[in-house]
C-alpha cells in the first residue's frame, strides 16, 4: 500500500476534528461565559531511513538524513480563557467577572464546579442558583422574600433593602475562585468546569483583590468567540481537507496507471 494514502488519511481525520472544534465554537457564539476551543496538532512518528550525521564514508558524515513522516493528528483541545465582551442587562442577579476567576457552583452530588456564566436567579427558598439546572451558587446567598432591592458590590458583598430599615442588610459574600492553569479545567457542559490534576488547586479570594477579577452587577460576559476568525478557520480546515483528498485521488490515479501498464 502506498504510504501517502495512510498519511493523507491522518490529515483527513485531523481536519475533520478541527472542523468539529470550530463548529462547536460557532454554535456557542451566543452562549454567556463560553470560552472558545482550539485544536492542537502534532506530527506522527518518522521513519528514519538515513540518520542525520551518519557515516557516509570513513571520513565523512551525512549532512542531513532521510526521514519520512507518517502524518498528523489532533492531540488536544485547549480552552482560551480570554475576557469576553461585557454587556449591560436589566437583572439585578446578573453578574460579570471583570478579570480572572470563576463563580463556584455546587452540583447535586456535592462536587464543586466553576463557571464564568453570571446569569443567576432565585429558587423557591430565595437562594441564588444557575438558571438552567438550579445549581447553588457557593457560598449560598439567600435573599429575604420581602427584600425590595439587592445590591452586589465589586468586592462581592451582597446587601438587601428590607422594609422598615433605613440601612441595607448584609445577606452574604460572593467569592471568586481562580486557578494557576485554567486551561487544565475539564469542561462538562452547562457552562461548568471541573477541577483536574493539571488545573491546580482552587484559589478562593475576595473579588478585586490579589489579582482576582471584580464583580459587575447588572452585566454579563458574552462568549469570547470571534465569529469572523472562526469562519476563516473553518475555510482553512475545509481547504486542508480538500488537499488531503486531492492527494488520495492523485495516488489512486498513479496506482491505476501502474496497474494498466502491467
Amino acid at each position: 500500500m502506498h504510504p501517502a494514502l495512510w498519511i493523507s488519511k491522518t490529515g483527513l481525520d485531523a481536519a475533520q476534528t478541527d472542523v468539529s472544534v470550530v463548529s462547536n465554537n460557532l454554535a456557542n457564539a451566543s452562549t454567556v461565559g463560553f470560552k472558545k476551543d482550539r485544536a492542537v496538532f502534532e506530527d506522527l512518528l518518522y521513519q528514519n531511513v538515513n540518520q542525520p550525521g551518519g557515516r557516509s564514508s570513513a571520513d565523512t558524515t551525512l549532512p542531513s538524513g532521510l526521514m519520512l513522516g507518517a502524518g498528523s493528528k489532533v492531540v488536544a483541545t485547549q480552552k482560551t480563557h480570554t475576557q469576553g465582551e461585557i454587556i449591560t442587562t436589566e437583572s439585578q442577579y446578573d453578574m460579570a467577572i471583570n478579570g480572572s476567576g470563576f463563580f463556584e457552583i455546587q452540583l447535586p452530588d456535592g462536587t464543586q464546579a466553576y463557571s464564568r456564566n453570571g446569569q443567576f436567579t432565585l429558587n423557591d427558598q430565595g437562594q441564588m442558583v444557575t438558571p438552567g439546572a438550579g445549581f447553588l451558587l457557593q457560598p449560598v446567598i439567600t435573599i429575604p422574600p420581602d427584600a425590595s432591592g439587592v445590591t452586589i458590590s465589586q468586592d462581592g458583598q451582597v446587601t438587601a433593602q428590607l422594609p422598615g430599615q433605613a440601612e441595607p442588610q448584609a445577606v452574604g459574600q460572593i467569592n471568586i475562585t481562580d486557578f494557576i492553569n485554567p486551561t487544565g479545567l475539564q469542561p462538562m457542559g452547562q457552562n461548568l468546569f471541573l477541577e483536574t490534576a493539571v488545573s491546580g488547586a482552587p484559589i478562593q479570594g475576595i473579588p478585586g483583590l490579589e489579582g482576582i477579577g471584580s464583580i459587575e452587577q447588572g452585566f454579563l460576559e458574552t462568549s469570547n468567540v470571534n465569529v469572523t476568525e472562526e469562519l476563516v478557520n473553518l475555510i482553512e480546515s475545509q481547504r486542508l481537507y480538500e488537499m488531503n483528498s486531492r492527494v488520495i485521488s492523485s495516488v489512486d490515479q498513479m496506482l491505476g496507471q501502474v496497474i494498466q501498464q502491467l
